[in-house]
């Protein structure tokens, strides 16, 4: 098994999974939060008009329900490609909820020191910027509002998403 890791998604990776993985679980990731802080030129947006993506923020006593693959390491190649964009790999316990059972993980996290990263705005601010974004992998928009029904599907109400989720619904209708 020391080939084999724990990978946790808590963005694209929920809905997204053009890996192979061994096993599939809903999971926990405590102190930390998603935030559409991270700039994405080469998936959602371009260089010289990146669009948004999420990265994790440290917070205390937060809880960060996501999805964790069970993955061959071979698989890392791919992944580190897939997160190249100003992502690092960051170990940390992951809570296996219908296991109840803690495990090592990995993580891909895009720190505030990253050239990419954009950091905060209002709910506003944000949800335009992703509605005016495209890239290489599609609107910036489906990007978020695959987030958010895919956190639906796990029965997570991440408040920052949602508010997203509503601003640019009320944009596009307005």
């Amino acid at each position: 098994m020391n080939n084999q890791h724990w990978i946790f998604g808590y963005g694209s990776l929920i809905y997204k999974v053009d890996f192979p993985f061994i096993e599939r679980e809903v999971a926990l990731l405590k102190n930390w939060s998603r935030r559409f802080w991270q700039g994405s030129h080469d998936h959602r947006g371009t260089p010289h008009s990146p669009g948004r993506v999420v990265t994790l923020i440290p917070d205390r006593d937060a809880l960060c329900r996501g999805v964790a693959y069970l993955v061959d390491e071979s698989v890392f190649e791919h992944l580190d490609h897939r997160e190249k964009n100003g992502y690092e790999r960051h170990s940390t316990p992951l809570l296996l909820e219908d296991r109840d059972q803690t495990v090592t993980g990995v993580f891909y996290i895009a720190t505030r020191s990253n050239p990419a990263f954009l950091g905060e705005g209002s709910d506003r601010e944000l949800a335009q910027h992703i509605a005016d974004s495209h890239g290489p992998s599609g609107s910036n928009a489906d990007y978020l509002l695959s987030l958010a029904e895919a956190l639906r599907e796990l029965d997570e109400y991440d408040e920052h998403v949602m508010n997203l989720e509503r601003e640019l619904l009320h944009l596009r209708s307005g």
